[in-house]
């Protein structure tokens, strides 16, 4: 089960997405299946063997015995070799391209889980912190309680804040394990140790394209699309072999036959008549398995327009809210606590508004975490819809660190 190469202590995503493609046993069954196209590739480019007849006849009346001999070809696979070699060929490229598909899927799974794992690293920190301010602000209340200068409903609620946050932190902590989990098993080690850490990733800048650009990326990188273009041109070879039908079994002999002593030889040739069977189901048969791989495209096409729109919009929304947060929410959770900070210092509040500020701003930067990690999981999608994979340009890993 495990494949016994455990990572190092820093896992980097380079280094976990070559693992999980080179252990991941879906990318095997599709590279065994590549191999079974290309063996077949192979058969059809190979001659039929030659079959050899001898009989021998002995005549009643005694004397030397008669031999036939004959050396016959099948005519019909002579004929139609290059289209079987055509729609071999096209099956195997369809092939390689559904592995190419499934090695995506991958690399997309891998990508995925690394955010998951990084921006939940990164809140249990920031949720932690939130913890030890709610802590302070109920010590607080229950101080100022005993004083009797403030209220029980202040530490109800805060008590009740401090329950609801314990679990939450013991939701993500369930959460990141789970992510782990999944992560070791992507990386071919389901049983091996999860305690290895996650680099940062590196800001990236994010072209920005529209809509008809991503959707135009799509249709030609798509490995599904391309899969069932081939699959088509082979389609279209086999109908094209279809008109030989009728004559299956036809062969062309050299005939050898020793009567007495003398040898005569001479050009044979065996062909079906069709009388019963002119080939007419084999060829409408064809076609309309050529006619059901046109619509599968048709189908496949608008699959894939509609899978890129969504992630389009999926993430160019969430790259709104990620900017909205992060240049108007964040820099207004700032100024309210330098203002309350500043008020403390000169007598004017209680360090319980001051606390509060301070509980807010953690507050708003665990948010931030979260939009990112949508952010990246969204663009993810979206690479994944338009065909493959370039360098990761993922907005978590820097703001990340900041946050912290």
């Amino acid at each position: 089960m495990d494949v016994g190469e455990a990572p190092g202590e820093v896992l980097e995503l380079r280094e976990a997405i070559r693992r999980s493609l080179r252990h991941d046993p879906g990318i095997q069954a599709a590279i065994s299946r590549v191999r079974l196209a290309q063996a077949e590739a192979k058969q059809a480019r190979l001659l039929p063997n030659p079959v050899l007849s001898v009989v021998f006849r002995f005549p009643e009346s005694g004397g030397d015995a008669t031999i036939e001999a004959g050396l016959a070809a099948e005519l019909v696979s002579l004929l139609s070799r290059p289209g079987k070699v055509s729609a071999a060929d096209n099956r195997l490229r369809a092939s390689a391209a559904s592995a190419v598909s499934v090695a995506l899927d991958v690399i997309g799974e891998v990508k995925q889980r690394y955010v998951a794992v990084q921006s939940l690293d990164a809140a249990q920190g920031a949720l932690q912190e939130r913890m030890q301010i709610v802590t302070r602000l109920l010590d607080l209340a229950r101080s100022r309680l005993r004083a009797g200068e403030g209220s029980r409903l202040d530490v109800v609620t805060l008590d009740t804040q401090q329950v609801e946050l314990e679990a939450e932190i013991a939701d993500r902590q369930l959460e990141l394990r789970e992510e782990r989990l999944v992560l070791a098993r992507l990386l071919g080690e389901p049983s091996g140790s999860t305690n290895w850490r996650l680099m940062p990733w590196h800001v990236a800048e994010i072209k920005s394209l529209p809509e008809e650009k991503w959707i135009s990326l799509a249709l030609q990188n798509r490995p599904e699309v391309q899969a069932q273009r081939f699959e088509l041109s082979a389609l279209g070879a086999d109908l094209s072999i279809s008109r030989f039908a009728p004559f299956d079994g036809a062969e062309g002999s050299v005939d050898a036959e020793r009567d007495g002593g003398n040898w005569s030889v001479g050009p044979g040739l065996s062909v079906p008549l069709p009388v019963f069977d002119f080939g007419q189901a084999r060829r409408d048969r064809a076609r309309s398995a050529l006619e059901e791989g046109r619509h599968n495209l048709t189908r496949l096409q608008r699959q894939v327009i509609e899978e890129t729109r969504r992630a389009y919009a999926g993430f160019t929304a969430s790259q709104e809210n990620l900017v909205r947060i992060q240049d108007r929410l964040i820099p207004l959770a700032q100024q309210r606590l330098d203002l309350a900070e500043n008020q403390f210092k000169a007598g004017q509040v209680d360090v319980t508004g001051l606390l509060l500020a301070e509980q807010d701003l953690r507050a708003a930067r665990i948010r931030l975490v979260e939009l990112q990690r949508r952010n990246a999981e969204a663009l993810i999608r979206l690479q994944r819809a338009a065909g493959g994979f370039g360098e990761s340009p993922s907005t978590v890993p820097a703001t990340i660190e900041a946050s912290r």
